[in-house]
């Protein structure tokens, strides 16, 4: 099974999504002429944005920066630490390089997702909901790619991504505690249960205070250890310059296995164009869809220039990853151990379990947004009660331990195949309805540029598409 799998994420990412995401990130970054690169800094100033939009007298409960907390909860996880050093194994350093091309090139992608998921989100309660499947509906009125992409983004980071955070946990407990992989899934299952039945507002208010944390305190240790090493940094630069390009190939194999982990590791890492941060996105109460499309943008950087650049660095420091014995997070155990001696294991045990335990909570929330998604727009699906009950105890329990005690490769693979499927959807739906957030973009540059410190937006100046606007009054 294991072998079939990896023969169609091969063909789906060797011949089709690598090529497609890459002119995807080019195409965006032209079209709102390098947003990522040029509006870095009010990105920065809208993490602390406080003008929130008033919807019948009432104010909205999730902030911006509680938005970018949980859209980075799922981003920073196993990802950073287990998913960076696959790729250095597999692929060789080089595999470094095209992780941040793709994370440089998909914060423009991130950019328009997010900004659709705000234009398209929908009242809920007393917050919003929204995402692909909602813009995909309302934008292109395709009911059928909208179910489709609901059912898959469920069942990828609801699923099949909670079980790949339970691996790496149990993984890296056992390297460095000795603990059995079925007592920590059990109870890691019990944490995830408690977590996810209190709903979006508790993955909130526990992801802001969280993830700022623990991504510091990694960020903190990584920087000190390439000081500690910095005589070999120009050396480490120029390894992992010249592996990319198939210059230097004394380990990783062909080019092009280089630039495949290189590019599946980044995108299943910052999941730029994959579809996921736009369900969150569009949780966030502000006055222009723009503002969490940066702020998502922002959420890219933040995780691959960033944490994932920490993990690689401390592993070419190291010289360990060239051990065939060492792969995933047994290999950033091993560097880091190498580094600062026996407080590296635990460490990063402790670190993985924060990382991906709030990821797995972020996971969950994906999942609850499309079933209700699923059930307020396909017929055929249960009651909503019983449906998220359903699928809270396998998000939280049952998957969750599955992955504890299932093979490291088994849990990638199946995640790379979900990732291929759910993200061939999202391209095509926000390719074709790109062209939206870029006259978002132009009016918020515009008013931007008038002396507007807040620009605001009324559906009716998209007025080809105000009907199909459900927010936005």
């Amino acid at each position: 099974m294991n072998e079939v799998i990896t023969y169609i994420n091969d063909a789906l990412w060797g011949y089709l999504l690598i090529g497609v995401l890459v002119a995807c990130g080019f195409w965006f970054t032209w079209k709102t002429r390098g947003v990522q690169f040029c509006m870095i800094g009010e990105m920065f100033r809208l993490l602390t944005d406080s003008a929130t939009a008033d919807t019948d007298g009432q104010k909205r409960h999730i902030s911006s920066f509680q938005a970018f907390a949980v859209s980075v909860a799922t981003r920073v996880g196993t990802g950073n630490l287990a998913g960076v050093a696959t790729a250095i194994a597999i692929g060789g350093p080089g595999a470094v390089f095209w992780m941040w091309v793709i994370a440089l090139l998909g914060s423009a992608t991130a950019f328009v997702e997010s900004t659709l998921g705000q234009l398209f989100k929908q009242h809920h309660d007393e917050s919003f909901i929204g995402g692909p499947a909602y813009y995909i509906l309302r934008g292109l009125h395709c009911r059928w790619l909208a179910v489709l992409f609901a059912v898959l983004i469920t069942i990828t980071f609801g699923l099949s991504y909670n079980s790949i955070q339970s691996n790496t946990i149990c993984g890296a407990m056992q390297e460095a505690f000795g603990w059995n992989p079925v007592l920590v899934g059990v109870a890691l299952s019990v944490m995830s249960l408690v977590i996810v039945f209190g709903g979006i507002h508790r993955i909130a208010n526990v992801s802001a205070v969280v993830v700022p944390l623990m991504a510091i305190g990694y960020f903190v240790l990584a920087l000190i250890i390439v000081i500690m090493n910095i005589q070999a940094v120009p050396h480490m630069l120029k390894v992992i310059v010249t592996s990319a390009f198939g210059l230097e190939q004394s380990v990783g194999g062909a080019l092009g296995a280089t630039i495949m982990n290189g590019v599946k590791r980044g995108l299943f890492s910052n999941e730029a164009g994959e579809g996921s941060a736009p369900n969150v996105a569009a949780t966030a109460t502000v006055t222009h869809p723009v503002k969490q499309g940066l702020i998502q943008a922002l959420g890219v950087f933040t995780d691959t220039l960033l944490v994932c650049s920490c993990t690689a660095f401390v592993i070419l420091i190291s010289g360990l990853y060239d051990i065939p014995e060492l792969k995933g997070i047994a290999l950033t155990q091993a560097a880091l151990s190498a580094e600062v001696g026996a407080f590296g294991p635990p460490f990063i045990a402790i670190a993985i379990f924060l990382f991906a335990a709030s990821s797995i909570i972020g996971n969950y929330y994906y999942g609850e947004a499309n079933i209700r998604f699923l059930t307020s727009h396909a017929s055929r699906f249960p009651h909503p009660s019983l449906l998220l009950t359903i699928y809270r105890i396998f998000s939280g329990g049952v998957m969750v331990m599955f992955g504890a005690l299932v093979s490291l490769d088994l849990v990638w693979n199946l995640g790379d195949l979900c990732m291929a499927l759910l993200t061939a959807c999202n391209l095509v739906a926000i390719i074709a309805l790109g062209k939206y957030a870029f006259q978002l973009l132009d009016d918020y540059r515009c008013q931007k540029r008038s002396g507007i410190k807040e620009p605001t937006f009324h559906r009716s100046q998209l007025s080809e598409i105000e009907r199909d606007i459900d927010c936005w009054d």
